[in-house]
C-alpha cells in the first residue's frame, strides 16, 4: 500500500483499495451539500476530475479547490467533484464563501466508501481517518486514465499533469484504448 509525508517527518499509510491507471473507477455515493447522493466514479458518460483533500478547511485544500473551480469553466465535458470528510454543510458554506460554483463537492465522512475504494483512507499520522491528497480521472466509459498521489500530504497537486489529462480524457468517449 502507498506511503505518503505530513510535513515531511511523518510516514503516513494509506488503506483501502489501490487502484492503477486502466483499472475501472468503482462507482461510490458521497453526501453532497444539499445532503444529496453524489455519485463518484464509474461511467458517467463524461470525464470526472476527483479531487480527494483531507479538508477544504486547510489553506492548500481551498488554494486547491478555487483553482480546478476556474480550470473546471474551461473544460467541456468534464465533472470535478471535490471528495473529503468534511461535513456536508462545511462544504457549502466553503462553496458559498469562495464563490465555487463549477465543482462538485461530496463528503465521504458517513461510511468513507470513496476513501476505501480508491486506497486513500490515512491509516496512521495526525490526520488519520481523512483522505490523502489525490486526484484520480476517469474517462467517459469509467476506466481511471490519470492517478496521482501527492507524495506530502501539504503540496498541491501537479496542475499543468492533471489538465493535460483530464483534456485527453473528455476528448475520448470510448474506452480510452482506441487511440
Amino acid at each position: 500500500m502507498a506511503t505518503v509525508k505530513f510535513h515531511g517527518e511523518v510516514d503516513v499509510n494509506l488503506s483501502g483499495t489501490e487502484l492503477n491507471v486502466g483499472d475501472i473507477a468503482p462507482v461510490v455515493n458521497g453526501v453532497g451539500a444539499d445532503l444529496s447522493d453524489v455519485q463518484i466514479g464509474g461511467q458517467q458518460g463524461k470525464a470526472q476530475i476527483i479531487l480527494a483533500v483531507p479538508s477544504l478547511d486547510t489553506g492548500v485544500c481551498a488554494a486547491e479547490a478555487r483553482k480546478f473551480n476556474e480550470e473546471a469553466a474551461k473544460l467541456g465535458h468534464t465533472e470535478v467533484v471535490v471528495v473529503s470528510m468534511d461535513l456536508p454543510f462545511a462544504m457549502k458554506r466553503f462553496c458559498t464563501t469562495e464563490g465555487i460554483s463549477n465543482l462538485k463537492v461530496a463528503s465521504d465522512f458517513r461510511a468513507k466508501a470513496f476513501a476505501k475504494s480508491y486506497g486513500v483512507l490515512q491509516a496512521n499520522g495526525p490526520l488519520a481517518g481523512l483522505t490523502a491528497r489525490a486526484i484520480f480521472i476517469v474517462n467517459p466509459s469509467g476506466k481511471i486514465t490519470y492517478k496521482e498521489i501527492v507524495p506530502e500530504i501539504t503540496d498541491e497537486p501537479n496542475y499543468s499533469a492533471v489538465l493535460a489529462a483530464a483534456t485527453e480524457a473528455s476528448s475520448t468517449s470510448c474506452c480510452g484504448s482506441c487511440h
